[in-house]
């Protein structure tokens, strides 16, 4: 079955989907993006996703495309026209589309997408390949804690990475202290087994992951919100990283040093497979049939 999107009012066939050349997107990276994982047909914290999602558009004064109602519905029929069961969905909106100029008409339509794909999750802890990471400069503007689809920063940290054969980049502020991966929230893990990750602001992004095992675990493990630097890091006992599409990943070493012992600690493995439980639940919170626009 050809995959399908949804293209400001339509769904289309995912191949031929496309917006304006003039969408302010396109022109200026102005809008907003979310992304939303699917387990067992279920959608994983959609609450807090929409949430952010929201705050977001009110940021940067983006007037919502339709209410949270109405795209809850398109949700769910692009995972029905898609049939994911395991996989994610991708929202973004744009201003919408003007003649190019920095100023825009004060009655512009919003542009939303929203597409999905499959997605192979792991079951356990041992199916996660852990990973390598180097420090880089954070480029990025002073409002990170907008889910802007402005990425270039982020997407030039990854290349960093890739070209010294790491797998991925933390970002380190002027102050010298990690802000967040290149699309995660960092974490570490002290000798005494205190788990620290930097605070809120507008230096990371607020992620729903990272939200969701402070929230839901917070009893059961000890948490620190604090700022740490790379070098903190790399003598930490242990390091992991957290996004909606990673769950929980083991960072194993830090500009070439080995974290701890080199190989996935064992809190890292207690977070994982909490937040894995949490993951799991929302399969038996799948909806039967999306909701209907009337009720």
């Amino acid at each position: 079955m050809p995959a399908q999107s949804y293209v400001n009012g339509r769904y289309v066939l995912h191949d031929s989907a496309a917006v304006h050349i003039e969408d302010r997107g396109y022109q200026f990276a102005d809008g907003v993006y979310e992304v939303i994982a699917i387990y067992g047909g279920g959608i994983v914290d959609e609450k807090p996703h929409m949430e952010r999602f929201f705050r977001s558009l009110g940021e940067l004064n983006i007037p919502p495309p339709a209410s949270a109602r109405t795209i809850a519905i398109i949700l769910r029929e692009i995972l029905r026209r898609n049939r994911i069961t395991d996989g994610a969905l991708y929202l973004q909106v744009t201003r919408g589309v003007a003649p190019r100029n920095h100023a825009h008409p004060p009655d512009m339509k919003p542009a939303l997408v929203v597409t999905g794909r499959a997605v192979r999750w792991p079951q356990s802890f041992a199916a996660v390949q852990p990973i390598a990471i180097v420090g880089v400069a954070d480029e990025r503007w002073t409002r990170a804690d907008i889910k802007s689809v402005s990425l270039l920063p982020n997407i030039l940290a990854r290349m960093s990475a890739d070209r010294t054969g790491a797998d991925d980049a933390w970002m380190i502020d002027g102050a010298g202290y990690v802000t967040e991966g290149s699309s995660s929230n960092a974490w570490i893990v002290s000798n005494g087994d205190e788990i620290i990750t930097r605070q809120l602001g507008h230096s990371i992004l607020a992620g729903i992951t990272r939200q969701a095992i402070l929230k839901h675990f917070g009893d059961a493990l000890k948490f620190t919100e604090r700022a740490f630097t790379l070098e903190e890091a790399k003598g930490a006992a242990e390091a992991f990283q957290t996004s909606t599409t990673a769950l929980v990943k083991p960072v194993v070493k830090i500009d070439g040093s080995p974290i701890g012992d080199g190989k996935p600690g064992g809190v890292t493995k207690k977070v994982f497979e909490a937040y894995l439980t949490h993951f799991a639940a929302h399969a038996s919170a799948a909806p039967s049939a999306a909701p209907s626009a009337a009720s």
